[in-house]
């Protein structure tokens, strides 16, 4: 797919995830980062999408995916079935994250999750100076029509893994397309996380 080498993230998770791996994309959407992970490191691919007309463009790919909710859970796919998961913008629109991401990790070996920053500073002043409800590049919606059902920031995604036992091996945070190093809770629009479950 045109473009998809521009998006540093594919990039990162290309590096996070090993040569011939098996990978489960939760929420493929049209199975951008799919076919740039088959194509850059040869992965054995899989994805999940409510969107029938996303599935349908995954299809047109060439790509292996199923409809489903994930908020009903992964009961068909065993313990460590695949070497990755992905939750890349998903975990925010999902009714129940927790159980989602246990679900995840149970699943996978490893865990790659992205999220939107709802403490992004640009987010932050819209509300304290306007008192309205963000809208940014990273939250383009408006109240009424936004598929995001929870709103965290990086670090309260940091502390959930933290009371959970989850293990963040690596983690890479950027604004448009560029990497932030620093303050990334306040500067950063979006987060992601490579997990395991601690031993």
């Amino acid at each position: 797919m045109k473009g998809t080498e521009n998006r540093i993230e594919h990039r990162v998770f290309a590096e996070w995830v090993s040569h011939d791996a098996s990978v489960l994309d939760l929420g493929c959407g049209d199975g951008e980062l799919l076919v740039y992970l088959i194509r850059e490191k040869h992965v054995r691919a899989q994805g999940i999408e409510l969107s029938e007309q996303a599935i349908l463009h995954c299809v047109a790919e060439g790509l292996s995916v199923f409809q489903q909710d994930i908020d009903t859970g992964l009961a068909e796919y065993a313990d460590n079935s695949f070497d990755y998961v992905i939750l890349n913008l998903t975990l925010q629109q999902v009714k129940k994250p927790d159980f989602v991401l246990k679900e995840a990790l149970r699943v996978g070996k490893k865990t790659i999750v992205g999220i939107p920053n709802f403490a992004y500073y640009k987010a932050r002043a819209r509300i304290f100076f306007e008192g309205r409800v963000p809208v940014t590049a990273a939250l383009p919606f408006q109240w009424y029509d936004t598929p995001n059902l929870h709103f965290l920031s990086l670090a309260d995604f940091r502390d959930y893994c933290k009371s959970k036992g989850i293990t963040v091996e690596r983690s890479f945070f950027k604004t448009g397309n560029k990497q932030v190093k620093f303050a990334q809770n306040l500067l950063g629009e979006y987060g992601f996380f490579l997990l395991s479950r601690r031993k």
